[in-house]
């Protein structure tokens, strides 16, 4: 390589090292007060009404209408300048939230406003999470990407590992009001950064004139992945995955307050292990990368998920407990990393908000399903009884995933 090129080709990647930086520094501060309200307004539900439809409610207000706009969404992260569609759904959030401060302040804190800003900030997210899905590709050179989301994946949970701490110790000392006005400054300060200190080009399609309609570019989306055996393929695994997730990752809290105590630390120490195994998981993936062939680390993931899933209705001691709820945080890194990676791999550019629409549509509807069950059925049927079940039937999943050939085959390194 001539010096020129091989100079050339460090300004590139401190270029694109540079913009990534930005660009999750500004994604983690957003996230933290995020993190903050949501553990706020879940354990405050929580502890007030220690009610499985309660709960189930405030899950549906969470997710529904992320379901309704996602299609909408893709179609947008396709059509229009991502960045832009991110500062948007920022400040969407942060004015809710906003909103919902003022009225605690007023003395209006009936939990149906909870609902409700919960339902505000869900449309937010619609719109952000698959412009960040179809963004990072923009940043990153593709051989990155595995690394890339990786780290993304542990600054994330080190937000989860640190902010139910945190939460906690403000829900004790300060008032709800004063968690909401920290989300509101930290969006306020994710937002001026994308909007002072990342420069990137718009995509091509966006700066395209757009000759079809929303609905056409939706249906062509829709059209793109059934006719994609791969994107149909996964789709439907994870699916499948995320209604049967449902008890572990919204039951949980619900089933310590029952059977273990309703402490504060409680809550706090299973979101606290959580998110410590996914920050350790993160980090494995992002020096490990995961097997070759990426279906090989989904598979092992699913697999111990459904293990661990299986061990949290059986064991009898918190610690013990806290022990399995640590292990599944570890493994999560290992199935949403490479399914990520395989996606912006195997998607074409122009259809990448789509399929990321599509995917957040899936993962918005299907946790919420499941919770329509097992919601109600909690306060009928003990919560451990529900998690062996879907432990059982995750490990049945791991298997169908192992053996499916066009999965194996795409996973394959290129």
């Amino acid at each position: 390589m001539s010096k020129e090129k091989s100079i050339g080709q460090d300004v590139v990647n401190a270029d694109w090292k540079k913009k990534i930086i930005l660009f999750l520094a500004s994604q983690t501060i957003s996230l933290f007060g995020s993190s903050l309200v949501q553990y706020a307004i879940g354990w405050y539900i929580t502890l007030k009404t220690q009610s499985g439809v309660m709960m189930t409610i405030s899950i549906i207000c969470g997710f529904l209408p992320t379901f309704f706009l996602s299609p909408f969404a893709g179609v947008w992260a396709d059509r229009y300048n991502r960045k832009i569609l991110i500062i948007l759904s920022d400040s969407m959030i942060a004015l809710s939230t906003f909103g919902i401060a003022i009225l605690f302040m007023m003395g209006y804190d009936a939990p149906w406003l909870l609902f409700v800003v919960s339902a505000v900030r869900a449309l937010g997210t619609a719109v952000q999470t698959p412009a960040v899905g179809a963004f990072i590709p923009q940043l990153v050179p593709e051989d990155k990407l595995t690394k890339v989301n990786a780290a993304n994946s542990s600054i994330q949970s080190m937000i989860m590992l640190v902010s139910p701490m945190l939460s906690g110790v403000l829900l004790t000392i300060a008032t709800m009001e004063t968690i909401f006005f920290i989300d509101v400054f930290t969006a306020a300060s994710a937002v001026l950064v994308l909007l002072l200190f990342l420069h990137v080009p718009t995509h091509a399609k966006a700066l395209e004139k757009q000759t079809t309609s929303y609905f056409s570019d939706m249906y062509e989306g829709y059209r793109y992945i059934r006719n994609h055996g791969f994107v149909k393929k996964i789709f439907m695994y994870c699916g499948i995955f995320f209604i049967l997730a449902a008890p572990i990752a919204f039951l949980t809290p619900l089933q310590v307050t029952r059977s273990f105590g309703s402490d504060v630390w409680r809550l706090t120490a299973i979101e606290i292990v959580f998110s410590g195994g996914m920050m350790l998981g993160g980090i494995v993936m992002a020096f490990w990368g995961g097997f070759k062939n990426k279906i090989h680390t989904m598979v092992l993931s699913t697999l111990i998920t459904g293990l661990g899933t299986f061990a949290l209705g059986v064991a009898p001691i918190f610690w013990i407990y806290l022990s399995f709820m640590g292990l599944v945080g570890i493994v999560m890194p290992m199935f949403n990393t490479p399914f990520t990676v395989l996606l912006q791999q195997k998607v074409e550019e122009n259809f990448l908000g789509r399929v990321f629409g599509v995917l957040s549509m899936i993962s918005s509807i299907m946790m919420p399903l499941g919770m329509l069950v097992f919601g109600p059925v909690s306060d009928f049927i003990k919560i451990e009884w529900l998690l062996i079940g879907t432990g059982i039937l995750m490990l049945i999943e791991s298997f169908f995933m192992f053996v499916d050939k066009v999965l194996i085959d795409a996973g394959k390194p290129i």
